[in-house]
């Protein structure tokens, strides 16, 4: 909602839901972490357009959490009345906190500009894992350390205040821009961020921040705890995470039922111990490629000439992803179906790969995964890739080619051959492991 709309408040906010969910949109389903290169205000001045005003909804008190071992805050939603007051008790109660994660799309000045004190009486570290908008630029601009991840965005604009029947009014600016100039940020960036109508964003890629002076650092995602389950840490939301993570992984519940189950297990443990969000995705990763490949290890010639000819088509040279594809097929067919970011296409030929390979098996194997039975089938498919070692060293290229003559064989024999392409033997250590001490006691 529009800050000042319950009360007669200077805001440096989102002017509509829709604004709002325009940056969402924009953040989880973006490649790109916005314009590269150097400072330029024609260059940092280009607005991300809001969707038509939505009537505001009933406000909502800011979520304040303390993450896992007392050393992290994170702060999401909307700057709400009372939220820097809250933060103060909390920063109060635990001496520990050493840095605050901010994710917010905006809200009352007032209490943005409260909590970026509190940030710098507190020496703080801010990070913006996702996205910080508006108001909450305020509160980031105070911390002693300024960090942002590669894909994270930061979306500013001109201050606003709304009258008792909700007119935008525009007001000067001089506060605003004393604030940014004060943390360090340069004129031209203040001069372009401030010149940006309300209903619009500009939002800066992370070089751009860092040269403005910003933020002082880009940061990847092991540097810190995951956040991903601060609103809700429960095992429905971390399965919603996983499957968010690997969307494929539902194709395989469908004919595989428990699958999902003990991988978000293991997020979740890890949450609570203070796993870093990098080696979290990972890890979520490697168990779902493992389980995506055991699924497939008794698929018919006919379904894995498919699969071959999925993995070729994003290996080629055109392909935006090919890097990622070729650096995933090394590790076999699993690793492709778990990476991020699988196109809408590739998700529909994996689902359909996946629920064929699994209507093979549906009449016969009522097991839940992980028994003895699933067990000997991919140990099966291990000892069938033996000779496939030397494919986890080629270069796309040569990996691209092998495939090429596999799938130029008549069907039976271009399976048996796409099987140590699809299914590399991976060395122990590498294989995921739900030890005893990992889960949940």
């Amino acid at each position: 909602m529009a800050a000042g709309s319950r009360r007669a408040v200077r805001g440096v906010a989102c002017a509509s839901i829709g604004l709002a969910a325009a940056l969402l949109v924009g953040v989880l389903f973006s490649g790109q972490a916005g314009p590269r290169g150097a400072l330029d205000p024609a260059d940092v001045a280009r607005v991300t357009h809001a969707a038509p005003q939505a009537p505001a909804p009933e406000e909502r008190p800011t979520r304040i959490r303390l993450g896992p071992k007392g050393r992290d805050v994170r702060l999401s939603g909307e700057l709400t009345e009372g939220a820097a007051e809250r933060l103060a008790r909390l920063l109060d109660t635990h001496r520990g906190i050493e840095r605050i994660h901010l994710t917010s799309e905006g809200g009352l000045v007032d209490e943005g500009a409260a909590i970026g004190a509190l940030i710098a009486a507190h020496g703080l570290v801010t990070y913006v894992p996702d996205y910080c908008v508006s108001a909450c630029t305020l509160a980031f601009v105070r911390g002693r350390e300024r960090l942002v991840r590669a894909d994270a965005r930061l979306g500013f604009h001109a201050p606003y205040e709304t009258d008792p029947v909700g007119v935008e009014i525009a007001v000067d600016s001089a506060p605003e821009r004393a604030a940014y100039l004060a943390a360090g940020v340069r004129a031209e960036f203040v001069d372009a961020a401030l010149e940006v109508r309300p209903d619009d964003l500009m939002i800066p890629g992370t070089d751009i921040l860092v040269e403005a002076g910003v933020a002082t650092g880009i940061v990847d995602a092991d540097r810190f705890p995951d956040s991903s389950l601060d609103d809700s840490a429960d095992p429905d939301r971390a399965r919603a995470v996983v499957l968010y993570d690997v969307p494929l992984l539902d194709a395989v519940e469908a004919g595989a039922p428990g699958t999902i189950a003990p991988i978000a297990a293991w997020y979740l443990d890890g949450y609570h111990r203070g796993r870093p969000e990098g080696e979290a995705v990972d890890g979520v990763r490697r168990m779902a490629a493992h389980a995506l490949a055991r699924s497939l290890g008794e698929a018919d010639p006919e379904t894995l000439v498919e699969l071959g000819r999925m993995i070729v088509r994003a290996m080629q040279r055109s392909h935006p992803g090919r890097t990622r594809v070729c650096a995933a097929a090394r590790d076999g067919a699993g690793a492709v179906l778990a990476r991020l970011r699988l196109d809408r296409t590739q998700l529909a030929t994996g689902r359909m790969i996946l629920s064929r390979a699994l209507g093979l098996r549906a009449a016969d194997e009522t097991e839940a995964p992980g028994d003895a039975r699933g067990e000997d089938r991919v140990g099966s498919v291990e000892v069938q890739a033996t000779s496939a070692g030397p494919i986890r060293r080629r270069g796309c290229t040569a990996l691209r080619k092998a495939f090429a003559v596999a799938l130029a064989r008549p069907v039976p024999e271009a399976a048996q051959a796409l099987r140590p392409l699809l299914f590399p033997a991976a060395p122990a250590r590498d294989r995921p492991a739900l030890e005893a001490s990992a889960l949940p006691q």
